[in-house]
């Protein structure tokens, strides 16, 4: 009887324990970082009144008999649950996502574990819990950003209004494109020597600018002729010398073919016809004019085009004695008339091209034969072709003449370069920045641009102030060269700070990363687009990023890494100790810590700017809390049902 009152008891007890527990859980609702616990029962003592038989041959075995003495508690876990984030936009409020806590000291070596990460600053700059002042634990970074790999784990201190030296550029960086079909090499005149040449326009189709020196020998391309004395000569002719003046007897018709082609036939009325007449007949012909020499008084009919006698003559059909050709002509009778001279240009057009830019093989000269350019109406050679690679135009609208031979008086025309240009500010020891440019010129080698570097406020580039791109025939980057013997560029500032050393990337040989050589419609568009130089520069902000990287924002533009916050995680979460304040501390089940980086060594990462809710459920919460209530109200009914019976007991001596 006594037994069951216990057992009442014991309940009454523990589901209070239970309800404590419930209202821990349910006030630490909105606690960042809470974790939930649960209470586990237990049965307690057990009364034994028979223990259990062994079977034998003649009958089966017995269970034990046994009587239960009430319940206990089994244990009160905690439960690790991950709880929901709430964002506060506050830099320092960290939350962890997945496992793990943020560590916790002091300055007597003690450590704690939180997983409530409401963090701030105190007025040294170090990284602490508010509500305790305990510091959040991790490892500083060294001057330039990198945690050293001994570093031991201790106070976060970030240092607010640091300064960042400044940094001497030591390398700029090169992309994007070169146009390789790019020009703006006009052309100008600068010596017409005795050539003839009135104009030069277009544009250079290769693009590279320098001076072409220009002689021009050989001959003028020259026209056939007939030009025969007459029967009557040294009587002069004129217009109106009839053929009876010219002792003509004979009045057959005479023929005249041109390069060969068909005979045209000259009319001849009587003695009464005159040379003009005559002569008007020939100049109605296509190809030949006819006209009297004034100085001979000769007729002379010449073909209009200037050429080899072989493609461009004429011939006049043989007469008999008497006739216009032994008169007018003096030939002999019954021989025909061939035009005599005439002969094709054999001007040789040499260019010496001597580039503007350009070193050792690119430096020229470069020697060529220009093409003639030869009027299509009087085959006289007028202009010159395929300087520059083609595009210019040269035109002596009189007709080419020589110049004599070279170093005398040459003819000399200029091309412009092809260039393109880009800048960027460097810096140098002393933070000041100086505005560094490189211009590109169209080399007079195929697939190369020479360069050169230049400094805006004058400041003396020592070496390595020029040198040359050579691109593949597939455009992509062969090298980027200096000339000297160079392998970097060094400038003198000028203000007292250390000299510029600084190497050019351009990118990586046979790749397409850095510059590149393609045919471009769209024009150029090869630019610096980084340099590693910069300012000096005061810490502005920070930010934390997932593994718990604390890097600040320099007013110079610099970010670099200030220190790492540490997790840590543990075998046995369940087993830790708290030790209030939402902190915990290592017990003799949890295992020792296992500090190092969130993602890494411990498996969750850290979020900046939210806070890890309570892990309660409070409809769970509620539920157990019901479950609890009747428990409870069960077991009081065992106190009192027990003591009814009691009471009956005593009363039997009555």
């Amino acid at each position: 009887m006594m037994a069951s009152l216990f057992a009442g008891v014991s309940g009454l007890k523990n589901h209070q324990v239970r309800m404590n527990v419930i209202g821990n859980n349910i006030a630490n609702i909105n606690t960042i970082g809470y974790k939930a616990s649960r209470v586990n029962f237990q049965e307690a003592l057990v009364q034994t009144f028979r223990g259990a038989g062994r079977p034998s041959a003649t009958s089966g075995g017995t269970n034990p008999v046994q009587l239960g003495l009430g319940m206990q508690v089994a244990a009160i876990d905690t439960l690790f649950q991950q709880g929901g984030l709430e964002t506060t936009g506050q830099i320092t409020d960290l939350a962890i996502q997945g496992s793990g806590f943020f560590v916790l000291g002091d300055t007597n070596g003690n450590k704690f574990y939180t997983r409530a990460g409401a963090f701030g600053f105190d007025a040294n700059s170090n990284l602490v819990d508010p509500a305790t002042g305990m510091f959040v634990l991790g490892k500083n970074a060294d001057s330039s950003g990198e945690i050293p790999s001994l570093a031991t784990t201790g106070p976060i201190t970030i240092p607010f209004g640091q300064q960042d030296p400044a940094r001497s550029t030591e390398e700029i960086s090169l992309s994007n494109n070169i146009d390789s079909t790019a020009t703006t090499a006009y052309p100008s005149l600068l010596n017409t020597s005795s050539s003839g040449v009135t104009l030069v326009s277009g544009l250079a189709t290769n693009g590279v600018g320098g001076s072409h020196s220009i002689v021009i020998e050989g001959n003028q391309s020259t026209a056939s002729s007939i030009n025969l004395p007459s029967s009557i000569s040294p009587t002069m002719l004129t217009n109106s010398t009839t053929l009876t003046d010219l002792g003509v007897t004979d009045f057959s018709d005479m023929s005249i073919s041109v390069d060969g082609s068909g005979s045209e036939i000259i009319r001849i009325t009587d003695g009464s016809t005159t040379v003009g007449e005559i002569m008007d007949q020939i100049n109605e012909l296509q190809g030949i004019t006819a006209k009297i020499d004034e100085a001979s008084g000769n007729l002379v009919i010449t073909r209009d085009f200037a050429g080899s006698q072989s493609d461009y003559n004429i011939e006049i059909s043989g007469g008999v004695a008497g006739s216009i050709t032994t008169q007018l002509f003096g030939a002999a009778a019954d021989t025909p008339i061939i035009s005599s001279g005439g002969a094709a240009s054999d001007y040789v057009a040499t260019d010496t091209f001597t580039p503007t830019h350009g070193t050792s093989t690119s430096a020229g000269p470069f020697e060529s034969i220009l093409g003639l350019d030869i009027d299509s109406t009087t085959g006289l050679v007028i202009g010159l072709t395929g300087l520059g690679g083609g595009g210019v135009e040269i035109k002596a609208e009189g007709g080419l003449e020589v110049t004599g031979p070279l170093g005398t008086n040459p003819l000399v025309i200029e091309t412009a370069d092809t260039t393109h240009s880009t800048s960027i500010a460097v810096f140098d020891s002393l933070g000041a920045k100086h505005i560094l440019s490189l211009e590109f010129f169209k080399s007079g080698l195929d697939n190369r641009w020479e360069w050169e570097a230049s400094a805006l406020d004058g400041e003396n580039i020592t070496s390595g102030q020029s040198g040359y791109i050579q691109f593949n025939g597939d455009a992509s980057l062969n090298s980027f060269s200096y000339n000297g013997g160079a392998n970097s560029m060094t400038i003198d500032p000028g203000n007292g700070a250390d000299t510029i050393s600084l190497t050019v990337d351009a990118g990586t040989p046979n790749g397409f990363d850095g510059l590149t050589g393609f045919e471009s419609p769209g024009g150029h568009t090869a630019s610096i687009i980084s340099q590693d130089g910069y300012g000096l520069g005061l810490l502005d902000k920070i930010a934390i990023d997932q593994v718990g990287n604390i890097s600040g924002f320099f007013s110079n533009g610099v970010t670099r890494v200030l220190a790492q916050i540490s997790l840590a995680d543990f075998s046995n979460q369940a087993g830790l100790r708290k030790v209030g304040n939402s902190r915990f501390q290592v017990s003799a089940n949890s295992g020792e810590a296992i500090e190092g980086i969130a993602g890494a060594t411990v498996s969750g990462l850290i979020s900046s700017g939210a806070l890890e809710a309570s892990s309660v459920d409070i409809a769970q919460e509620f539920t157990t809390m019901i479950t609890a209530q009747r428990g409870f109200q069960a077991n009081s009914r065992i106190i009192t049902t027990s003591d009814s019976m009691l009471e009956e007991l005593v009363n039997i001596k009555r």
